[in-house]
């Protein structure tokens, strides 16, 4: 804590200053001119510390969040979908995941706030992930405090090796809002989560809207496109031309009429009527003509591909052209396996280190994860479903016939870990112990014992 104060104190530290999508493109340029030996954004001239900047473009981001419904449909997808399961302890036994179990420990995840939810926690990480590439919180007794993205920024110094510098290590992160006073923050004091790496950091994060910002703006354009088309009583732009002798205050007095009697959608396919001398020339073209659909289309496809979210999954125009909700489930499965899962795993594994695990925190014994089997989005098919659980009974069943306890034949199938299974020192068919004979049924001694006083009353009768 004392190198990260001093470093705040200090001489201001050099900057990672990328905070715009021009800076980025300069930023690479510069990398590619060096031939990509450069160490970017970072002013090598002067030792000591340096941090990477917060990137500035949250509120620009958001601004698309809010205002472009492909981002805010992709987005709320992969919220929701995000934002279901819970967390929990999964025990490794000699390094393979195995049985999960929970604890009160995990109320801090569980309860992060007052009246706070794991969705909530679990919302608010993707979505400042979304929008700014990063997601901090750290904990403050028996809370966890949202530190906004804009707002960090992650100190790291050089790395000395063999009378060079290799790479940079963090030391903390710095949170300061505007106008007060930094707050420095070690780096096991604080859960960072950044799913995509960004190329010019070494620990910050990328938000996946940098890529599609261009296509963002052109939906935008293309949706104020579509507004102007309906104002201008939806038909294509037309020239209008009047004779040369026509003063311009009577041209005025024409537009202005033409204008109020043909503008605007309620407008529509009114008879146009000219008088003398004009002529009417149209030049633009209607949506059927530039395939505005077409064009619109595969913008939000790259958006949605951009996201991580089949376009089918959030009811895009282009994805239900290519599949219909007939196999939506292989493009749930794909958004699942390719996107959420990967997004859950780093998740648990960035605020592992904010909950002591139990016992003792063992090192490898115990780790933080996710239960994502009441998940919806999650359910199997019926069928499939039907089938999976017809497999695991039968090799239940015939895990028992073979001597395992029923108690460690349950733990193992359902955390698919066959080093739980618990022999009984018994084998099938009956499960007799070696060496003995099988113990004769209720039925059998009944007979035995009948057959023997039939066969002794003769005997006792003849002496």
């Amino acid at each position: 804590m004392t190198s990260l104060w001093r470093a705040m104190r200090g001489r201001a530290p050099a900057v990672r200053d990328i905070s715009t999508l021009d800076d980025y493109a300069a930023a690479l340029q510069q990398s590619l001119g060096y031939g990509g030996f450069s160490a970017l954004g970072i002013t090598q001239t002067q030792p000591g510390q340096a941090s990477e900047k917060a990137p500035g473009n949250l509120p620009g981001y958001a601004q698309l969040f809010a205002m472009n419904p492909v981002i805010w449909a992709c987005m709320v997808a992969r919220q929701m979908v995000f934002s279901a399961p819970r967390f929990i302890w999964q025990r490794l036994n000699s390094g393979t995941p195995s049985e999960m179990f929970g604890t009160a420990d995990l109320r801090l995840l569980e309860v992060p706030w007052t009246g706070g939810t794991t969705q909530d926690l679990l919302s608010r990480v993707i979505q400042d992930a979304d929008l700014a590439g990063n997601s901090y919180w750290t904990r403050d007794g028996d809370e966890l405090v949202r530190l906004r993205p804009d707002w960090v920024s992650i100190v790291t110094e050089r790395r000395s090796f063999r009378g060079g510098h290799l790479g940079w290590r963090r030391l903390g992160y710095v949170y300061q809002e505007p106008g007060e006073e930094p707050v420095p923050l070690l780096a096991d004091e604080v859960a960072h989560f950044a799913p995509v790496p960004d190329p010019l950091a070494t620990y910050r994060g990328m938000s996946w809207l940098t890529p599609v910002v261009r296509e963002a703006q052109n939906d935008n354009l293309m949706a104020s496109h579509k507004r102007r088309f309906f104002e201008n009583a939806a038909t294509p732009n037309m020239v209008v031309r009047l004779a040369r002798e026509v003063s311009p205050e009577a041209f005025a007095k024409f537009k202005a009429k033409m204008e109020s009697a043909h503008m605007g959608v309620e407008n529509a396919y009114k008879t146009l009527y000219l008088g003398g001398g004009a002529d009417v020339t149209v030049t633009g073209t209607n949506f059927q003509q530039m395939d505005f659909s077409a064009v619109q289309g595969a913008g939000e496809t790259r958006i949605a591909a951009a996201a991580g979210v089949p376009p089918v999954i959030v009811g895009l125009s282009e994805g239900l052209k290519a599949a219909t909700y007939s196999n939506y489930g292989q493009a749930r499965r794909r958004f699942a396996d390719g996107t959420v899962h990967p997004l859950w795993q780093n998740a648990a594994g960035s605020f592992g280190h904010l909950i002591r695990p139990p016992g003792g925190g063992v090192s490898g014994a115990v780790r933080l994860w996710y239960d994502a089997r009441d998940v919806p989005f999650l359910r199997e098919d019926a069928k499939d479903a039907a089938e999976i659980q017809g497999v695991q009974s039968r090799t239940i069943r015939t895990l028992v016939d073979a001597g395992y306890t029923p108690e460690s034949v349950m733990a193992a199938v359902t955390a698919s870990d066959w080093t739980l299974l618990v022999h009984t020192g018994l084998f099938s068919v009956q499960l007799q112990a070696p060496g003995t004979s099988a113990p004769p049924s209720d039925a059998r001694v009944r007979a035995l014992a009948a057959a023997l006083e039939s066969a002794i009353r003769p005997i006792e009768g003849g002496a």
